[in-house]
């Protein structure tokens, strides 16, 4: 079976396609949308698969209450989906637009989405409530959520078959650390806690996002004069690590500057990641293992070695050769905590998901 996986943002479209029998990815691209119809860039991907695919897999952020697990995608699913979009303004109306302009080009084939927020749908009542009236969760469904489900599902898989381990049996926190950046708490293989909280701007310090600020600050900028587009300009796009530096997002930007601005700015979101990655481990009840990955988690080891210093208290000492050969494993054997650095791979959690409900089988 050959299952197509389908990611849309707001300027391109990501996509890979896999041969679910070997699990090799056949072919992927990412092909600028340059303001065509999708549907259009949607029949340039179909041209570069060298076989027709027999599923199709979404990536869709935010699936709120209802979409907890992978569904085959009908009007019903399509409905919620744009629901959810006032959670996610800036993801789930692409996400619709690529779904329905997959179902357009590929009409006879199951289309299955996968969401972002289903792998935290199990977070108990005191990972998930905000200290606002309980009616606003009731009547409106505020409350967090959490982001990067599929990367945090495929981190904890594989840090299990590294240490040789039953899911069931590890307390694993699992960072995703990237343009959008997230940790979550692992208990048993179920998400029990995430930094990430009703919109992905909840949490660590990110490229362009503000993370955690003072919810006085936005209410600040409004009574300057200051209009809801033009805050969530701000917090989204113009905040974070770029923002701080004055300089860019990139972390291999800043690493490469002399600007104090830019190691300011990395010291501010190494500290914020371990604090995040302690609160994290208070969750759990203690720490077996800690995970890395995407651009920053997997590529920036003197970012990976700031974090990991500020947790020896942990139990965490650090393999400062493995982490710069960036591991897998980049703690000492010693170690009480382990630590790794796994490549993630969302499209491949993403693909088995489409794959395993198609043939009438959801994985857990």
């Amino acid at each position: 079976m050959k299952v197509l996986v389908i990611n849309v943002g707001s300027t391109s479209l990501k996509y890979d396609f896999y041969e679910m029998d070997t699990e090799a990815s056949l072919a992927r691209g990412n092909l600028e949308r340059d303001h065509r119809p999708l549907t259009d860039v949607m029949r340039d991907v179909l041209a570069a698969l060298p076989a027709a695919p027999d599923a199709v897999g979404h990536r869709v952020v935010h699936g709120g209450e209802r979409l907890v697990h992978p569904v085959r995608i009908d009007a019903a699913v399509e409905a919620v989906i744009e629901e959810c979009a006032v959670f996610a303004p800036l993801h789930n109306p692409v996400n619709l637009l690529g779904i329905r302009a997959a179902r357009e080009v590929f009409p006879d084939l199951p289309h299955v989405a996968v969401f972002d927020t289903a792998f935290h749908a199990a977070m108990p009542e005191r990972s998930f409530a905000y200290g606002l009236p309980y009616e606003l969760y009731l009547e409106r469904g505020i409350r967090r959520y959490g982001f990067h489900g599929p990367s945090h599902q495929y981190m904890a898989a594989c840090a299990a078959e590294h240490l040789k381990t039953d899911p069931s049996r590890l307390r694993l926190i699992t960072c995703h650390l990237g343009g959008g950046a997230s940790v979550a708490a692992i208990e048993g293989g179920t998400s029990i806690d995430t930094s990430m909280g009703m919109t992905p701007l909840e949490g660590l310090l990110m490229g362009t996002r503000s993370g955690d600020l003072d919810p006085a600050v936005p209410l600040l900028l409004v009574r300057d004069g200051q209009i809801p587009a033009e805050i969530d300009e701000l917090l989204n796009r113009r905040s974070g690590i770029a923002g701080l530096s004055g300089i860019s997002g990139d972390v291999r930007v800043l690493q490469a500057s002399d600007d104090p601005h830019a190691a300011e700015a990395l010291d501010l979101f190494a500290y914020r990641t371990s604090q995040a990655i302690a609160s994290h481990a208070v969750a759990l009840g203690g720490l077996d293992a800690l995970v890395f990955t995407a651009g920053i988690g997997e590529h920036a080891d003197s970012v990976r070695a700031a974090i990991c210093r500020r947790l020896a208290w942990l139990g965490l000492e650090l393999d400062e050769a493995a982490n710069h050969r960036h591991g897998p494993c980049i703690s000492h054997p010693h170690s009480r905590v382990s630590a790794w650095v796994i490549p993630t791979n969302e499209e491949y959690v993403i693909a088995r998901h489409a794959w395993a409900l198609t043939a009438g089988e959801p994985l857990t």
